[in-house]
This record gives C-alpha cells, structure tokens and sequence, in this order.
C-alpha cells in the first residue's frame, strides 16, 4: 500500500529534533511520496536540503505564500521565485493562493501574485497548489479568470461547501483533504461521499492541523493513514482502495 502526503512542510522547526524519526514513521505506514510547498525564499535552502537527504521521497513546489506577500517584498519574493521555476524541476507552483484571514489589507497583491503564479504555471505545464483562507469568493474570481484547459492543480486543505466542491473540480481541481475530514465541526464529511474519489487526494499540512485522535498536536506525514481511514469508512470502502486511487490521482497532477 502505498500513501501520498500531497502537502507537508517537512522542513517546518517544529521537526528539527526529531525529522528523520518522523520521516521513517510515515515511510513505515507507508507513506513514500511527500509534496513539499514553498511559503517564501526563507525556507529555500531547507527544502532543497530535505530532497537531498530523501531523493526518492520528497518532491518540491515552488511559489510564494499568500501570507507571506507584503508591500514591501512580494515583488522581489515572485522574481526569487520564478528564477528558481527557469533554473530547476519542480512538481507544481504553490503554495498560492488568498488569505483573508490574518491580513485584508494585502488583498489586491495578494490577488496580484496568485493571478502571475498561476501564469507561471501554465507556462510551465506544472500543476498549482491552493491555499484559501477566509476567501473562497476572491479564489474563485482569480482562478475563472485563469480558466484553462492548462489550469488544473489542487485544492489544498479543502473546506468549502458541496458546491464550492464542484466549482472547484469544475476548474480542473483536486480537492486535498487532510486532517479536517475527522474533526466532528470539519463539515465536509458530511458530503465527501457524493463526490467520486478521482477527485480526492489526501494531505497531512504538517505540522499543522493534526487529524483525531491528535487533534490540537503536532502533525506529522504518518497520520496520512489517519485520513486514509477515515475516507475509507466515509466512501465504504478498503483503505486500500482509497490509497490506491488517491496515489493515482497524485501521480496524474504531479506529472509523475
């Protein structure tokens, strides 16, 4: 059985006592693919070391972070960047996005950068990675923008409504699900069943928003087992199964 993590911040310090410990625990529940995203130039060289130490396990996006695009240095972040996407491969431009949570303010750059990012993928052939907090509306009114038949990506961290779920297929996305899906207020549950699991890939966010029975605790990639249970008694089917078509699913938006 084999489970891909299709976000996870392995480079996170919340992880710098113990990050080989915490890799093998997910390599020995059968997590082998991790899908790195980038937040700003800061963590660069961390994720470059981390696919040295684990070549055939770590893959690595690159784009600048909504929470990380400020006044002051968003345009210099975008051209780091981009300069990286020209020079190396990468597995998708994220991760991208809105968020309206921690700061309005920002919001006509951060449109701004999701809108050239979203470019930059299209002219890369490469897949995007979203994060939307507190903004679906503003998401969304990006990404008809950008409407393509080479716009297609993932939904990363989804929590939006069953029809915010198919706006969002409808745009050539997956819908990442991770730890939420187990929360008893996390909603989605409640209709993830009536959406076909060619649309589903699963995630950690690591360390962040840890499934149950750790909620409240540091995530780690090895709970993707977690989320893979849960998915299983959602769909009613073998975990197996659900790591099988959501390991697919990943390979067809990565390119691998």
């Amino acid at each position: 059985m084999i489970l891909t993590d299709t976000h996870t911040h392995l480079y996170s310090s919340q992880f710098q006592d113990d990050r080989p410990e915490m890799m093998q625990r997910a390599i020995d529940a059968g997590v082998t693919r991790f899908f790195v995203p980038a937040i700003d130039s800061s963590y660069t060289q961390r994720m470059y070391d981390l696919e040295q130490q684990f070549p055939e396990n770590v893959f690595l996006m690159m784009g600048l972070h909504p929470c990380y695009v400020k006044p002051e240095s968003f345009e210099k972040e975008l051209q780091l960047a981009e300069e990286a996407l020209n020079q190396r491969k990468f597995y998708a431009v994220g991760e991208i996005g809105i968020d309206l949570y921690w700061d309005k303010t920002t919001l006509d750059i951060q449109k701004v950068a999701f809108k050239q990012q979203i470019q930059w993928a299209k002219k890369h052939q490469l897949a995007i990675n979203i994060h939307c907090r507190d903004a679906f509306d503003e998401i969304f009114e990006v990404l008809e923008s950008e409407r393509s038949d080479d716009l297609f990506g993932i939904f990363h961290c989804f929590t939006g409504d069953f029809n915010q779920a198919q706006q969002a297929i409808g745009l050539n996305l997956k819908l990442g699900i991770g730890g939420v899906a187990t929360f008893k207020n996390g909603k989605i549950d409640q209709f993830l069943n009536q959406i076909d699991l060619q649309h589903i890939v699963l995630e950690t966010d690591s360390p962040y928003l840890a499934p149950v029975p750790h909620r409240g605790k540091r995530n780690e990639s090895s709970y993707t087992v977690l989320v893979a249970q849960k998915l299983a008694e959602i769909y009613g089917v073998s975990v197996e199964e659900i790591a099988s078509i959501t390991t697919q699913n990943s390979k067809a938006i990565f390119g691998i």
